[in-house]
């Protein structure tokens, strides 16, 4: 008997849209694991926004921490001004991810405020 593979195939999308949630690397594996099998409109529509939002924090997070180090390496002040910045960034960030998180885990359409309706329109071919 050949064993049959169905994981996440009976949820609409549901699976991928959560799992797409846990970093870029769960972004990969509800992408190319769990949608391409199974394209459902709530799957693309957590994948468009998760991308957005993994790509978005990635880059603001970097560019500060590489902001933060110059800064460091310079000896002048303000390095814990923008280490406080730095760590409110984190907070919006999941504060944002977590709107995301449950509307997936709820299998809604919850747009995540600022960067859902910018997502649907950058990446539409997802």
């Amino acid at each position: 008997m050949e064993p049959v593979n169905n994981f996440g195939s009976q949820d609409n999308g549901k699976t991928a849209g959560i799992v797409s949630y846990f970093t870029i690397i769960g972004w990969l594996i509800a992408y190319f694991a769990l949608h391409q099998n199974n394209k459902t409109s709530l799957g693309s529509y957590q994948l468009r926004q998760t991308l957005l939002f993994h790509l978005s924090y990635m880059v603001i997070r970097y560019g500060l921490s590489f902001v933060l180090g110059i800064i460091w390496l310079s000896g002048s002040g303000g390095i814990f001004s923008l280490y406080y910045l730095l760590k409110i960034v984190d907070l919006g960030f999941f504060i944002l991810w977590i709107i995301g998180f449950i509307g997936a885990v709820q299998g809604e359409k919850k747009e995540i405020p600022v960067l859902g309706e910018r997502a649907q329109a950058m990446f539409a071919s997802i």
